[in-house]
């Protein structure tokens, strides 16, 4: 890869971008000693396994891998290549981009994506207004959606037309391959010909906005009752539909640190268009993990406003099970009037929603509600059968809320508050248990599973993978070592491929007297290969630094090497053949 930034450029920016204040603008840190810690905003847990690093401007997560410069921090959260995140810090440090810095087709294939998207929201918007987006007007103003609601989101329409998206960006000097890779044209194969068409035909259409007000995708909507009654943009370089959330660049502003969130892209339209400006919805797809991390960057509380039927309580279980592995606190919204937010608003006005919201359930309630709702409470044995399940479930909650609900359960029920608060004691004493080797268990899966995906050689040769890791380790921190090293250290006796391309990095640079600081290699790594030198930086205590613990660990490199070959002779050098053949036929 060629160098794309100067040395003294990444220190300026990370300088100016201390790692530290870049981080606690997503994650609450928390300092311990020398590092910080928080909760990951890459995976969600509930105990702190994310560490920063001030001294090597780093970051670390035990518990999912991820790791990294501050560069890194920002490409993997923003979802940007290098490039774009280099230019993002600079911006943020008002430091000038430099003249002659190196582009790549990646970087140039995302921006004409962009401006790809930004016309054709133009294009779908201003054709709502001609005869070609009549009915998808018509249907809008069914739905009460006025024209504050309609230019504040860009909702527009994609005419009746196989092709009028595709001449319409194409005279704007687009081609048809970048159409395709934004989504915005499609095309069909037969008899080794293309026919291409427009992804978006007789829709009503509801334009995707990121948190820089980037236009990433469309949701397009039909006109009847025909299905798919929704298209929507497969993911891109730009968008990834599990990461994104409908209207988010709206919500995150002035919200107080609140979030309701509903099923689909009406519901919120109707609750912004009443005031409810924090309103956001998923995109297509069940909740993910990625959108719950995003939410919990915005909000410390979210209402959940599905619908009432069982898909909509399917869904709500679902988050709450999510929501439980972060901190942000949950609500729920039980609809009354009206199947949805947007029909509840329509027929009964803003003031319903507004106390459906004030007298939602937090999820204690819910979870005790749905309990209740499988026993007949009025007889000893459901009684009896209630009280224990909602003990267990009290028993995951804090201990404030375990005596509140305990006092309340033991005066609806007519028991005594102590018997249940001794059930709960006894319900917490293994839930604790149960919980602690839970989360061991799945921190150490998660861990494994992501080195497997990402390093699978690691498994099957530990102590080689460890020898190697103290190499680097010490050359990371006494380059002096190299020019002592470089005549035993090659890229032969690695074995792990994530460590290799570590190693040439670090052996290129260390050639011309360059630094192997995290921030100077990140731009020659993967996101992956970043990750794994922070992981690296975050066990330098384990290392005792020093040339003689170096080259015991060639030796042990070298020796692993020799095994490898004795057990495969195919990938003996000729002389290692010849010395392993001749050792054969003395043991004959």
């Amino acid at each position: 890869m060629a160098l794309r930034f100067t040395d003294d450029f990444i220190d300026r920016l990370r300088d100016s971008n201390d790692i530290e204040s870049v981080i606690a603008g997503y994650v609450d840190l928390r300092r311990r000693g020398k590092t910080l810690t928080g909760l990951c905003p890459f995976h969600n847990e509930k105990t702190p396994s994310f560490t920063v690093y001030p001294d090597t401007s780093s970051y670390y997560c035990f518990g999912c891998g991820a790791g990294g410069d501050v560069i890194n921090f920002v490409r993997h959260i923003e979802n940007l290549d290098y490039i774009e995140a280099v230019k993002l810090l600079a911006d943020r440090a008002g430091i000038k981009m430099p003249d002659d810095k190196v582009d790549d087709s990646a970087s140039n294939l995302r921006r004409r994506i962009y401006s790809a998207n930004r016309e054709a929201a133009r294009f779908f918007h201003e054709t709502l207004f001609t005869e070609a987006g009549k009915g998808q007007l018509d249907y809008l103003r069914r739905r009460n959606i006025s024209m504050k609601m309609i230019k504040h989101f860009g909702l527009g329409a994609a005419p009746d037309d196989w092709h009028a998206l595709e001449n319409h960006l194409k005279s704007k000097g687009f081609n048809r391959d970048e159409l395709v890779a934004a989504n915005l044209l499609r095309f069909s194969e037969k008899n080794g010909k293309r026919y291409y068409y427009d992804a978006f035909r007789a829709k009503v259409m509801y334009p995707v906005i990121d948190l820089r007000g980037n236009v990433v995708a469309f949701g397009g909507r039909v006109l009847d009752n025909s299905k798919p009654k929704y298209i929507n943009t497969s993911d891109t370089l730009v968008y990834k539909k599990s990461n994104e959330l409908f209207a988010l660049n709206f919500a995150k502003n002035g919200n107080e640190r609140k979030i309701i969130l509903c099923e689909g892209y009406m519901d919120v339209i109707a609750l912004h268009g009443a005031g409810f400006e924090n309103a956001v919805a998923g995109l297509g797809t069940a909740l993910t993990p990625e959108q719950v991390s995003l939410i919990s960057r915005y909000a410390d509380e979210v209402a959940l406003c599905y619908d009432s039927d069982e898909a909509g309580q399917k869904a709500v279980r679902a988050a709450l099970s999510l929501f439980s592995k972060t901190g942000v606190r949950v609500k729920v919204i039980r609809l009354q009037g009206g199947k949805d937010p947007d029909e509840i608003i329509r027929v009964h006005g803003k003031e319903m929603f507004a106390k459906l919201l004030n007298n939602a359930d937090n999820d204690t309630e819910y979870k005790l509600s749905v309990i209740r709702s499988k026993y007949d409470v009025e007889s000893s044995d459901g009684k009896v059968n209630f009280l224990r399940e909602a003990a267990n479930y009290l028993a995951t909650t804090d201990s404030l809320e375990r005596d509140v609900y305990a006092m309340r359960l033991a005066d609806e029920l007519g028991v005594s508050k102590d018997a249940m608060l001794q059930q709960i004691k006894q319900a917490s004493k293994r839930e604790y248990y149960r919980k602690t080797k839970s989360e061991f268990q799945n921190a150490q899966k998660q861990a494994q599973e992501m080195e497997k995906m990402v390093d699978p050689q690691r498994v099957k040769n530990m102590r080689a993978a460890k020898a190697e890791d103290t190499v680097l380790i010490s050359l990371f921190n006494n380059a002096a070592f190299y020019k002592k090293l470089k005549d035993r250290l090659n890229n032969d006796i690695f074995v792990t491929p994530v460590n290799k391309q570590i190693l040439n990095v670090v052996m290129s640079r260390l050639e011309n007297d360059e630094s192997v600081d995290i921030s100077h290699l990140s731009q020659f790594l993967t996101s992956e290969q970043t990750g794994a030198v922070a992981k690296l930086l975050s066990k330098q205590s384990m290392v005792s630094n020093t040339l003689k613990e170096c080259e015991d660990c060639i030796t042990v490199l070298e020796e692993e090497k020799k095994k490898r070959e004795i057990s495969d002779p195919s990938k003996m050098s000729d002389d290692s053949f010849l010395a392993f053949f001749n050792s054969l036929k003395k043991e004959d």
